[in-house]
Formats: structure tokens, C-alpha cells, sequence
């Protein structure tokens, strides 16, 4: 239990390491078929484990000068406020349907990268920034920039709390797409954002009565660790359209598994 636990972790510390997000679709499915965790437990383990391993990462960054706090606070804020109402709208859910809408979900970020990988390098030019660029390169938050940052935020934020996902697969491209942040810094920035918006989840799983065992989350954390320097390596090593195509194949072999294991 202890080494599945573990190996667990390091794959969501490889995940965030490699892409600034995604641990958490790897999380839950091995949490329950994997450890036999409730869907609903797993999501609170999830949720915990991501935001240690984000923070971990977050705290090196920051400290090298990576992420862009301002425009990841006014981002997370809102995932913050956004947290809690995915926690409660997944306890209207029943379990089995839980699981296949979040095996959808990862079919839908699946597609999404897919689609990026073929046009990298140009996605950003042709979607055309929200947020202008100032002459140092930082995001001009003006009234619609921040408008829309909000509203990225709060979805991510329902979603983490639904799912148990940090929400990097949508902070990343979010951050680019509309931020106006280089990809780089949009990598670093949104582990700002991840561990928030998941102690936010965190925070309102248990104060609804949620279980989550400590012990379990700790040894998830500790294999992030490990995961997350070897994501980052191996990030540094590889091009960013094998990243995604590679990330995408994964994510639907997993999520084709659930949707097995459901009608099984």
C-alpha cells in the first residue's frame, strides 16, 4: 500500500514537473482502482497531495524568479472561491457518474493538447492576447484582462473541486492563451495557482465532513518530490509537442480504463 502510494505521488510530481499540471487525473483513478480509496476520499487525497507538491515547487520558483505572482493571484482567487462549489456539487453526484464525467473530462484535455502539439508555436500569435504585454514582458491587467482572469479562475477552481485535479491543464494554456504569460512562466505560475486553489478544496472537503487520511497523503507527497525533478528534467530534454502528444496518449488509456471498470 505504502510503495503504490508512492509511486502515485512521483507520477503527480512527474506530471507537474513535466507540464505545471495533470496530476491529479493520474491521481484519482490509482487512488481508487488502484488502492481501493472511495471515488469521493480520493478526491480529497488528490486534492491534498497536488497542493503539496505544487507548493514545493511553487516556493523554488518563486524564489528563482519564475512565477508572475500578480497575475496567479488574481487567477487563483477566484479558483479559491470556485473550490468549495465543485466540493459541494460532488456530493449530488452518485459515485459510478462521478467517475465517468471525469473520465470525459480527461478525454476532452486530451483532445485539447493533442490539437496544440500540431500547432505549436503559433497558438498563441492566432488566439491574440486578452491580456496586452507591457515592454518587460508582464500581462497589462486592465479591467477585461482581469474580467477574464477571474472567470478562468473560478472554473478551474469548480472543476478542482469536482474532480480532485489541481487544474494546471486549464491554468497552462489559460495563462498563455488569454494572460499573455510565455509558456515557461506560465508553467511556474500555475503551481502558484494549483496549491490554492487545492488547499481552498482541501479546506472545504473537510469542513464538510469529508475523510481524509494524512498518512496516505504524506506518502503521496513524498514520492511528488521525487516526480516533480524528474518531470523537470526530463522537460528540459524533450520538445514541448512530444510532451503533449505523450501526455495526451496517456490520459486516454486511463481514462478508457475507467470507463471499463465502470461497466464492468
Amino acid at each position: 500500500m505504502v510503495g503504490i502510494a508512492i509511486a502515485g505521488g512521483v507520477a503527480i510530481g512527474f506530471a507537474l514537473g513535466l507540464t505545471g499540471g495533470g496530476g491529479g487525473v493520474f491521481a484519482v483513478p490509482l487512488l481508487v482502482y488502484g488502492m481501493g480509496i472511495p471515488a469521493r476520499e480520493a478526491v480529497g487525497v488528490s486534492l491534498a497531495a497536488v497542493g503539496l507538491t505544487a507548493l514545493v515547487g511553487a516556493t523554488a520558483r518563486y524564489f528563482r524568479g519564475e512565477i508572475d505572482a500578480r497575475t496567479g493571484l488574481i487567477f487563483a482567487v477566484a479558483g479559491m472561491i470556485g473550490a468549495p462549489l465543485g466540493s459541494q456539487l460532488s456530493k449530488l453526484l452518485p459515485e459510478a457518474a462521478l467517475l465517468l464525467l471525469f473520465s470525459g473530462l480527461m478525454l476532452i484535455v486530451a483532445a485539447r493538447m493533442w490539437r496544440a502539439s500540431r500547432s505549436q508555436g503559433s497558438a498563441a500569435d492566432a488566439a491574440g492576447f486578452v491580456c496586452q504585454r507591457d515592454a518587460a514582458g508582464h500581462p497589462k491587467l486592465g479591467g477585461r484582462c482581469v474580467a477574464l482572469l477571474l472567470a478562468l479562475g473560478t472554473t478551474t477552481g469548480v472543476l478542482s473541486g469536482l474532480f480532485g485535479v489541481g487544474g494546471g491543464f486549464v491554468i497552462v494554456p489559460a495563462l498563455v492563451l488569454f494572460g499573455g504569460l510565455a509558456i515557461h512562466t506560465a508553467v511556474a505560475t500555475s503551481l502558484l495557482v494549483i496549491f490554492l486553489v487545492s488547499a481552498s478544496g482541501v479546506t472545504a472537503y473537510v469542513a464538510n465532513g469529508g475523510a481524509l487520511s494524512w498518512v496516505l497523503t504524506g506518502f503521496f507527497a513524498l514520492g511528488g518530490l521525487v516526480g516533480m525533478q524528474l518531470g523537470v528534467r526530463l522537460s528540459s530534454k524533450l520538445s514541448g509537442p512530444t510532451l503533449q502528444r505523450t501526455f495526451s496518449a496517456a490520459m486516454v488509456l486511463v481514462a478508457a480504463f475507467i470507463v471499463v471498470k465502470s461497466f464492468a
